[in-house]
């Protein structure tokens, strides 16, 4: 038997780091995926394998530890988490194929978190909904980064563009809001875990200055939720600029996501900002009519890729 799965990454509008602290947030599945393969070990061992980023390790579940192979470590600890939760500890063979840049600001833990789960409830027939593999999948990216908002595992799960609320309600938006974004991001590489709790640290030390700052965001998201229903994108590319000053100021960005955020504001892009954790990662901007003009600027100094958001979410199934 062999069972499959496939969830796409996400983009954050609005919210990220706030969104930890009980703000809303908005974000949205993109066009680009993470591949989960499983089927029977050939061997008496359990095999991760990531081909992509040529990776392989032997996975030791019960001990959530693993022999590494080749390849550097970085998605596989999502990949333990998830097997030691959800799996028996029989042999298997686990391969990951992925179009979603690893460490980029896309979600790409959370893509292969909620794949892994879904393709191993398929191997071992057990009932999920989307409700409880989102869960499930944020229960993960908890125990492995410490602190972890829901947002990236609920867009992963569910798809399409949706909105947080201060009271964990989730409203997908239903308005047509296809319009074309690039995403630029570079080669240093986030770590989520590790600018939560910068955030978190700074946050302790300045309450009375970052505590407003924080609810100011959470107001703004609110704000950008109005003008995405009335698909103002003037006003909604405003919004991501005053977000990215906000980012600034929890310290978040670096020179090198400045860098594209204002090269894509100066080809034309209405709006641009830090999207995802940041200390590295990725920008988001938004540029109808300014796409090719936009990904050319960016890409003179960083990577980018031209996304549209999708409501296609996880999606499983198994092969006899």
């Amino acid at each position: 038997m062999i069972a499959k799965a496939s969830a796409p990454a996400k983009a954050i509008l609005f919210g990220e780091h706030s969104v930890v602290y009980g703000e809303p947030a908005i974000a949205g599945a993109v066009n680009k995926r993470a591949y989960i393969t499983i089927k029977e070990s050939e061997c008496d061992k359990c095999i991760f394998r990531a081909p992509n980023i040529n990776f392989e390790a032997e996975l030791l579940t019960r001990e959530k530890k693993y022999i590494l192979r080749k390849g550097k470590p970085g998605i596989i600890r999502y990949i333990l988490e998830s097997v030691y939760r959800a799996h028996d500890h029989t042999p298997i063979d686990i391969t990951l194929t992925s179009n979603v840049p690893i460490g980029s600001g896309l979600g790409s833990s959370a893509a292969v978190t909620v794949a892994t789960l879904a393709a191993l409830y398929r191997y071992h027939n057990v009932r999920f909904n989307k409700k409880s593999l989102a869960h499930d999948a944020h229960m993960v990216e908890q125990a492995v980064q410490g602190v972890a908002s829901p947002l990236d595992t609920l867009v992963s799960t569910y798809g399409g563009l949706v909105y947080l609320s201060r009271n964990k309600k989730v409203e997908r938006f239903n308005v047509n809001f296809n319009v074309p974004f690039v995403v630029g991001y570079t080669t240093k590489h986030g770590n989520t875990g590790k600018m939560v709790k910068d955030v978190r640290h700074l946050k302790d030390k300045n309450p009375k200055i970052i505590n407003p700052v924080i609810t100011a965001m959470g107001n703004l998201t609110n704000y950008a939720k109005q003008a995405i229903l009335k698909r103002d994108f003037d006003k909604v590319g405003e919004l991501m600029n005053i977000n990215h000053g906000f980012l600034d100021v929890i310290g978040v960005n670096t020179l090198e996501l400045s860098r594209m955020v204002y090269n894509a504001r100066e080809a034309g892009a209405i709006g641009s900002k830090t999207t995802g954790a940041g200390g590295g990662g990725s920008i988001i901007a938004l540029c109808p009519g300014k796409v090719d003009e936009v990904a050319e600027a960016i890409a003179r100094d960083d990577n980018i890729l031209k996304i549209h958001f999708t409501r296609k979410g996880v999606s499983s199934r198994v092969y006899q």
